[in-house]
């Protein structure tokens, strides 16, 4: 009876790109969507981390997601945005280079990801969805910045 009601569950989505694939998370893990702004650096960060941004009087920590999959870096355009998350409980803005969509799709045209699908690693990645000529790689946020990562994250934002 679960496995029937799992294959019946929707899945809400918000995709977006890097370096031309396309990525989604889960529409409860998204906080806001906004256009690029300036980021300030903070010395002695993780590479991934761009800096910190103002959003309405709170300090957002910003990690850039081509740094964090290791893609070839790329200057932001009036197509990129920062996504502001929930991730552990902390707030944490991720820059990509566009952001595409709302989806709902059935959670029955999901599949696990095959080994060495994609050129990040995979125990970021919930599954694949095939979607007519579509593939969209679902990402774990949770798993993505790891507890290691959270607290750097932290100690920048503070």
């Amino acid at each position: 009876m679960d496995a029937l009601m799992a294959a019946d569950e929707i899945l809400q989505l918000v995709t977006f790109t890097l370096d031309k694939e396309e990525y989604a998370v889960d529409i409860l893990k998204v906080q806001e969507i906004n256009r690029m702004t300036e980021i300030t650096r903070v010395p002695n960060s993780p590479p991934q981390m761009e800096g910190v941004i103002n959003l309405r009087g709170k300090v957002i920590p910003v990690v850039n997601l081509r740094k964090r999959f290791g893609l070839t870096p790329k200057d932001n355009d009036e197509h990129s945005r920062i996504m502001i998350m929930d991730i552990q409980g902390i707030t944490i803005g991720f820059v990509m280079d566009s952001v595409s969509e709302v989806l709902r799709v059935p959670s029955s045209i999901v599949e696990p990801t095959p080994p060495m699908a994609t050129n990040i690693s995979t125990e970021f990645i919930k599954g694949i969805a095939k979607m007519e000529e579509r593939l969209i790689i679902i990402l774990d946020m949770d798993r993505l910045i790891g507890k290691e990562e959270t607290a750097s994250i932290e100690a920048v934002s503070s």
